[in-house]
């Protein structure tokens, strides 16, 4: 007869002891194997569970449970590979000795490759990591942050949603680095990326009483208006056009102060002439009025002049008609 062997797999990202009801039946049902000790292990002597810690060979492991009809392997945080790689050849050439089976005591909870996102970074920047990162600045890493951003707008702009989810991994490296130097700023200017989580968490809170607090509102016009309204009572401005993003595209600029302006009642005339620079703050002004985004209208012409620029370069390159053939 041969043994079954439950191959326990927990999350390392959970409290120790905290399995499933079959997981918990399992160990206490069968004698328990593990290849090093760890919190796990430990977790399951307080409670009465008695854990072996192998000191020997896969051949060793099978030798230990032959004749039962089933034990526990409880995999370690790391998935014991090398051993794990030793029994599966073992079963492999002999498959009626043992039955392996896969049973999930535990769950990765949602968010959890952010630990390792975390984990991972702090070891490129700390010593003996990444050069390159230590050497790096919030400054220095800004045209990074903004050209990854521009990355993940092509990818929603293009439909491309697995383009998107690379983007933004890469927003979320910057995001992570940024938050990982400013541990090493004087004391009294330090954060970390639980500062940033935790900013992020109250102000959703705080932004969404409809949601958190039994707020009752009418339609998504309030909910905005209420946004709005305690996104002002947050922040003390002495203007409506406090906060805007000055580094933002000319168009989009144009556009935001020209919506904040409309939001806060202020009528302010648009500057006339023959400069460049009014004339074109008059045209974002024209799209608003007609309900288009200048930014995004001048985006879309601007792509398909480039597409009649590459149809030419083709053209030449092999000899349309009416084209030259290329020398």
């Amino acid at each position: 007869m041969s043994t079954r062997i439950v191959l326990l797999v927990t999350s390392p990202r959970l409290p120790a002891g905290l399995l499933t009801a079959e997981a918990w039946d399992a160990v206490r049902a069968y004698p328990v194997f593990a290849v090093a000790e760890n919190n796990q292990t430990q977790a399951l002597r307080v409670t009465g569970v008695p854990v072996t810690i192998l000191d020997t060979d896969a051949q060793g492991f099978l030798d230990a449970i032959a004749g039962q009809p089933a034990a526990v392997w409880l995999a370690g945080p790391d998935g014991d590979q090398s051993f794990a790689r030793q029994l599966g050849l073992r079963l492999a050439r002999e498959p009626g000795l043992a039955e392996l089976e896969l049973m999930y005591g535990s769950w990765d909870p949602p968010g959890a490759r952010l630990l390792d996102a975390v984990a991972v970074m702090d070891r490129l920047v700390s010593p003996g990591g990444d050069p390159w990162k230590r050497e790096q600045t919030h400054r220095t890493l800004a045209p990074y942050l903004l050209e990854e951003s521009y990355e993940a707008y092509d990818a929603i702009t293009g439909g491309d949603t697995d383009a998107l989810r690379e983007e933004l991994g890469d927003v979320l490296l910057q995001v992570v680095l940024h938050a990982r130097l400013a541990e090493e700023r004087e004391e009294s200017d330090r954060w970390s990326i639980d500062d940033v989580a935790a900013g992020l968490v109250d102000k959703m809170i705080r932004r969404n009483p409809h949601v958190f607090a039994g707020e009752r509102v009418a339609d998504l016009e309030e909910i905005t208006a209420n946004w709005e309204r305690i996104k002002r009572e947050e922040k003390a401005r002495d203007s409506v056009l406090d906060g805007i993003a000055l580094s933002q595209p000319a168009l989009a600029l144009a556009a935001k102060i020209l919506h904040r302006i409309e939001r806060g009642g202020i009528d302010v005339p648009l500057p006339v002439g023959d400069d460049l620079g009014g004339l074109l703050l008059r045209v974002v002004a024209e799209a608003r009025a007609a309900g288009l985004d200048a930014e995004a209208e001048l985006r879309a012409a601007a792509l398909s002049f480039a597409e009649t620029v590459r149809a030419a370069e083709d053209a030449r390159i092999t000899g349309a008609p009416g084209e030259p053939p290329a020398r």
